[in-house]
């Protein structure tokens, strides 16, 4: 999940479909990686931070992952008393914001707390070949929507490295939410040099007051390509 968009949404106003970078076909090749971003149980209906239709993703995720030679998976995997829980700050509800050391921070409700059920993989998610899980936001005092980097712009996952060391010049990003953990995870990739891609049908949005057009907005201003899963070839 993430830290507010107003700060990454660098395009103004709301676009649609047609104003974003629209992709040819492209090939999920040996130099291209899957990210499935955190397909977890508090993320999906019924979870503690549900995404709605979260669970409707997996399916063709699944289907999708089997056309890639490479993936990746991340798990939001936060401390019990996490920074970004609204629990932890006196007279917060969750989606309020408070200002940290790193910046703002909305407050979540409580979720995806390191070794819980609600931290888990979704149970129906099928990619026996992916070969690694970053496991993200396990640092009590910031919090990490990015697969690449935390929230604080500083702390790197590894996850730049390992990829530029196996070769892969491509990325391709889906799970949940868009707005968030997708959104920021696709951008950071560009930012290391990647070519990014998310694919629109394979995730699913939170779109809490706007968020989810400003951060199709912000993706398109970084560069990445908005594709469909019909548009691999």
């Amino acid at each position: 999940m993430m830290m507010g968009l107003g700060g990454v949404a660098v395009a103004a106003g709301l676009l649609g479909k047609a104003g974003l970078a629209q992709a040819a076909k492209v090939s999920a090749g040996g130099k291209s990686v899957l990210i499935v971003v955190d397909v977890q149980n508090c993320f999906v209906p019924g979870g503690s931070l549900a995404v709605k239709e979260g669970d409707q993703i997996v399916p063709l995720i699944n289907k999708l992952a089997k056309g890639f030679q490479n993936v990746v998976m991340t798990q939001d995997w936060h401390t019990a008393d996490h920074v970004s829980f609204a629990s932890q700050h006196a007279g917060k509800k969750p989606f309020e914001a408070v200002k940290l050391p790193y910046g703002n921070q909305v407050l979540w409700p409580d979720h995806c707390v390191q070794g819980t059920e609600g931290a888990a993989l979704v149970k129906d998610l099928d990619i026996p070949h992916a070969q690694l899980v970053i496991r993200k936001g396990y640092h009590r005092n910031v919090d990490s929507y990015s697969a690449f980097m935390e929230a604080d712009g500083k702390t790197a996952t590894g996850l730049g490295g390992y990829l530029r060391q196996r070769g892969i010049k491509r990325v391709f990003v889906v799970g949940l939410a868009t707005d968030f953990c997708v959104a920021w995870t696709a951008m950071d990739a560009r930012k290391q040099g990647f070519e990014a891609y998310v694919i629109e049908d394979a995730c699913r949005g939170i779109d809490a007051q706007g968020s989810l057009a400003k951060s199709w907005a912000a993706m398109k201003a970084a560069g990445v390509r908005r594709i469909q899963s019909g548009d691999l070839a």
